[in-house]
C-alpha cells in the first residue's frame, strides 16, 4: 500500500453554505489499523490538508474495516527497539501529530466504529470527545503484551476518567463495551454502527452553524484550562479576558446580538 494511501480523507459538504466536514479514515482494515510510523506521518500529512482548508469545520476521525485502531505496530516495534535515536523520533512524531488535534480550531471527534486498544486509545484521547458504534469495544491492551502507554494514555486517561478507573483499565488491559465506554466517560454517546458517521456529521452541522471564530476560541480556552489544571481563579481570569476581546473586537459577536434582536438567523463572518 502507498504511504498516501494509509490515511484517507473525504470532504463532505454540509449543505446551505455551512462549509464541509473532513473525515479522515484510518486505511489498514486487514491489519486493524495499527499506528505505525508511516501511518503517523500520513496522519500528520493529512491533517495539513484540513487545517489549510478553510471551508472545513470538523474533523471525523475513524477507521476502515471493523476497527478504529488496535494500537501501535508491534512488530515493528521489534525493529525500533533496537534503534533507539529512531524510536525517539517516532514517539516525537506520535505526540505532536496526536497533540494536534487539540491545536485544531475546530472540533476533532472520534467516531469510534469497532476495535479500539493502545495507541487507538490514545487518538481517541486526544480527540475534543467521541461517539461510539454499538459493536465497538475500547481499552488499552498495552500491558497485555509486556509494553507501557507512552502517546499520551497515562497523563490523559486518569484526567478524562479519574485516577482510579484508568488504573482498573489500564492494569486489567481489558476492553469495555461501547455502553460502558460512555458510562466511564471515553465516549459521549452510543450510536447505531450504521448511523455512526451521520451522527458526526449532525454534529457537524451544529457546529458549522455557529460563529468559527467564537467555536476556535472556546477549544483554546476549554483546551488550555484542562490541560493547565491550575486554579478556578487563574482559570476565570483567562477565560474573561478572551470572552472580553472577543465581544469587544469581533464582527460575529455582535452580529450574532443584531440577529437576536432582529428574529434572524446570524450571518458569521469568521472574525
Amino acid at each position: 500500500m502507498k504511504k498516501n494511501d494509509l490515511v484517507q480523507v473525504e470532504t463532505i459538504p454540509l449543505g446551505r453554505g455551512l462549509g464541509a466536514a473532513a473525515v479522515v479514515r484510518l486505511n489498514r482494515p486487514a491489519q486493524l489499523n495499527p499506528l505505525d510510523w508511516d501511518t503517523i506521518k500520513a496522519l500528520d500529512a493529512r491533517l495539513d490538508d484540513v487545517a489549510s482548508d478553510k471551508k472545513v469545520r470538523a474533523v471525523l476521525i475513524t477507521g476502515n474495516g471493523r476497527a478504529f485502531s488496535a494500537g501501535g505496530d508491534l512488530k515493528g516495534y521489534m525493529k525500533l527497539y533496537r534503534d533507539p535515536e529512531a524510536f525517539r523520533c517516532f514517539l516525537d512524531d506520535l505526540h505532536r501529530t496526536f497533540y494536534r488535534l487539540q491545536l485544531l480550531p475546530i472540533p476533532a471527534v472520534a467516531l469510534i466504529n469497532g476495535v479500539t486498544a493502545a495507541g487507538g486509545l490514545e487518538l481517541v484521547l486526544n480527540c475534543d470527545f467521541a461517539l461510539i458504534a454499538r459493536s465497538a469495544r475500547i481499552g488499552d491492551g498495552h500491558l497485555n503484551f509486556g509494553q507501557m502507554g507512552g502517546g499520551g494514555v497515562l497523563t490523559l486517561l486518569p484526567r478524562i476518567i479519574g485516577k482510579s478507573r484508568a488504573a482498573e483499565l489500564i492494569y486489567s488491559g481489558r476492553l469495555l463495551s461501547a455502553a460502558e465506554a460512555v458510562e466511564w466517560g471515553l465516549a459521549s454517546r452510543v450510536v447505531d454502527d450504521d448511523v455512526l458517521l451521520n451522527a458526526g456529521l449532525e454534529f457537524a452541522i451544529d457546529v458549522a452553524a455557529k460563529s468559527p471564530l467564537a467555536v476556535a476560541n472556546v477549544k483554546r480556552v476549554m483546551n488550555r484550562l484542562w490541560a493547565d489544571n491550575g486554579s478556578v481563579e487563574a482559570g476565570a481570569r483567562f477565560e474573561a479576558e478572551t470572552d472580553e476581546f472577543y465581544c469587544l473586537t469581533s464582527h460575529d459577536a455582535y452580529e450574532g446580538l443584531e440577529a437576536f434582536a432582529e428574529k434572524r438567523k446570524p450571518k458569521f463572518k469568521g472574525r
